[in-house]
């Protein structure tokens, strides 16, 4: 079921600018996008110099709002295209007074006009969206054109954490890194039933667990 659109949506998306910036790639091919600078000054916009950890696809804001609160010591930057949930995770972190969270709308394949070269400590793909078909495949989160701007934006030292509820989409994911050059560890085929620690349920991830799914997790090193 798609969600309404939120109550003047447009005028609280401009007055979130302390939390958000919006991507102006309209016109930008993405192939294109290491030559278009917009590179985001993340200490300025943090306001601070801790390390700065990325989620793509941060939908209501559970995991990054989380993440925030467990680690005042570390900023989380959040990417969400859709401004409809985008506002309700920017309204959570306000809510909860959060100074070490901020966001950005737009998608993954422009990450290299905002964000420098080894700017990211860690990058989480939490239940992002298999695209099942063949021919979606480009827009898999894990195909080798995102690995590799992910390459790009991490540090030499950095990791990916994934999760998915999605057997055929974590195999996949497996297939890509591997073939990408990166290092797998911490696999796991049921996560919640593992001894893994520190775990944040994401809204997918709760949802998928509660109707008896197997939550897939990994960690693939550059």
């Amino acid at each position: 079921m798609r969600m309404h659109r939120k109550k003047n949506l447009d005028e609280r998306i401009d007055a979130s600018s302390d939390y958000l910036i919006i991507m102006k790639n309209d016109s930008l091919n993405y192939k294109d996008a290491v030559k278009e600078n917009h590179i985001i000054e993340l200490a300025e916009f943090f306001k601070n110099e801790n390390p700065v950890y990325l989620e793509i696809g941060s939908g209501k804001g559970q995991f990054g709002c989380e993440f925030a609160k467990r680690n005042p010591d570390k900023n989380i930057l959040c990417i969400e295209r859709n401004r409809n949930v985008l506002i309700l995770a920017i309204d959570k972190a306000r809510e909860e007074g959060l100074n070490n969270i901020r966001f950005i709308c737009g998608t993954a394949e422009y990450l290299p006009s905002y964000l420098d070269e080894n700017s990211v400590e860690e990058i989480y793909l939490n239940f992002s969206c298999p695209f099942p078909k063949n021919r979606h495949e480009a827009h898999r989160l894990t195909n080798p054109r995102f690995l590799e701007i992910y390459k790009r934006v991490l540090k030499p030292d950095g990791v990916i954490c994934q999760k998915t509820d999605n057997m055929h989409f974590f195999e996949y994911s497996i297939e890509q890194f591997s073939n990408c050059g990166f290092k797998l560890s911490n696999i796991s085929l049921d996560l919640h039933h593992s001894d893994f620690e520190g775990n944040i349920v994401t809204e997918y991830e709760n949802k998928f667990a509660s109707q008896g799914f197997p939550i897939y997790r990994l960690e693939a090193r550059i």
